[in-house]
């Protein structure tokens, strides 16, 4: 072996650790609008943006412009040492439209990164004013908030959390807004906001005077439970127990945020304002790893006030991240896309309810914008889940890419083993005869793989 040969040379070659183990996976090679191509020429409607990540659509110039000119100047400086044009740019032209009061933006590499900077900005808050015993957070079972250790342990996600236990467990939780399920006690579900709210409450009173630091939560349940909307009032209710206790409210618009929903935030639905919110995902719309925690004013000063945030990560305030975020931005001011994920997100909840709504296995189609959810039953008089080992839901995936056709799933949400849910949440620039090979394309995998578990 020469002196400036690798060691273990000698014919062993890396390989991918692939997120889908035991399944060869198609070569992308190309994106455009909704579709992807693969190596051998196939083309794939992309019905799910990824994991619910491409709003613009798929290969946008424009965005790679943006890109490359940053890059041409600089790519990387330290956020302790320099800002930027672009972030400064970028976080002036976004404010207006995030749901918190004067907001200070942490730019991150993703969602699981924002989460932990916002449970580190809520402990920073409650440091400086000099309330330390406020250490418990609390979240909501069947929710999802990353996959980082500490944003696994506030996720109610069963399946996620479940070979990682013993490294969890700081976290507590309360029930999943999720009327579907409404009183199922496997589900840990409420249906009612006067009791969602009150079971907040007493969790806060159980936690101890002064001891709890925030709350967290999904607007609209997206990955874990398949687009669970809550009962009206829910949001408005929670926030006023949060400010009457002094509890942090941070939002999860990592999923729900930059029109997803058909508003530019979840939270917009219903007119609230979070002490602390993470996003990713639309923020650069697949075109960059970037997220987004976001402290109100009120927090920021405080924060400042007090002696800062002891916290970092290397590529956060990236310059080309900020520069591809802004003319995703513009993108959707300038094609009104989030006006388009509303009426269009309408129009596909329509098509998905008339071709799939009456079938036998078909539980629940739910959802708010261009985030549409479809949950399948055994049995709908009882609303009892297809068993695990069935592996109902990764027929209808397998069906549905077979026919070309990319879809997003969830698997647990009825207790948190068994229950299958779909997720449609394609991009923006969807057009009407897409929309309808959704839908037809799905009912005819989900009749298929149902047919084949009942045979």
């Amino acid at each position: 072996m020469s002196a400036t040969e690798p060691a273990g040379a000698g014919g062993s070659t890396g390989r991918v650790f692939q997120r889908v183990l035991g399944r060869d996976l198609p070569r992308a090679v190309r994106a455009e609008g909704c579709t992807i191509w693969d190596a051998d020429g196939r083309a794939y409607l992309d019905a799910a943006g990824g994991a619910v990540v491409v709003n613009v659509g798929h290969g946008r110039q424009s965005i790679v412009d943006a890109a490359e000119k940053q890059a041409r100047d600089f790519t990387y400086v330290h956020g302790t040492t320099f800002t930027s044009e672009p972030l400064e740019t970028y976080v002036r032209a976004v404010g207006r439209y995030l749901p918190l009061d004067d907001p200070a933006i942490y730019p991150v590499s993703g969602g699981s990164e924002a989460i932990e900077s916002a449970l580190k900005m809520a402990r920073a808050y409650h440091l400086a004013r000099r309330e330390p015993d406020r250490t418990v957070v609390i979240a909501r079972h069947g929710s999802y908030h990353g996959n980082s250790l500490g944003a696994l342990d506030l996720s109610g996600r069963e399946p996620l959390r479940r070979p990682y236990e013993p490294w969890l467990g700081r976290f507590s939780h309360v029930s999943a807004a999720y009327p579907y399920r409404a009183g199922e006690a496997a589900a840990h579900a409420l249906g009612d906001a006067d009791q969602l709210a009150a079971e907040l409450e007493a969790a806060i009173a159980d936690a101890g005077q002064g001891r709890v630091a925030a709350f967290v939560a999904e607007p609209i349940v997206g990955a874990t439970l398949g687009a669970v909307v809550p009962p009206e009032g829910y949001w408005p209710a929670v926030a006023e127990v949060c400010r009457r206790h002094g509890v942090l409210l941070i939002a999860d618009e990592v999923m729900t945020g930059f029109g997803r929903t058909g508003r530019w935030f979840g939270l917009d639905h219903w007119g609230v304002r979070a002490d602390v919110m993470a996003a990713a995902k639309g923020v650069a719309g697949g075109y960059f790893p970037l997220g987004l925690a976001v402290a109100s004013g009120a927090v920021y000063d405080t924060i400042a006030a007090g002696g800062g945030l002891v916290h970092g990560f290397t590529y956060s305030h990236s310059p080309v991240g900020a520069a591809v975020a802004l003319e995703v931005l513009r993108i959707l001011e300038r094609e009104d896309l989030v006006a388009a994920s509303k009426t269009k997100g309408e129009r596909l909840l329509t098509l998905v309810s008339k071709r799939l709504g009456d079938h036998p296995n078909v539980g629940d189609v739910r959802g708010r914008g261009l985030l549409v959810g479809i949950e399948l039953v055994a049995d709908r008089s009882t609303r009892r889940p297809f068993p695990r080992q069935a592996r109902l839901v990764e027929a209808v995936m397998s069906h549905a890419r077979n026919a070309g056709l990319l879809l997003y799933h969830g698997t647990g949400n009825a207790d948190g083993t068994n229950g299958d849910t779909i997720l449609l949440g394609p991009p923006f620039v969807v057009t009407e005869t897409e929309m309808a090979t959704i839908a037809e394309t799905l009912g005819e995998a989900v009749e298929r793989a149902t047919a084949e578990v009942a045979g």
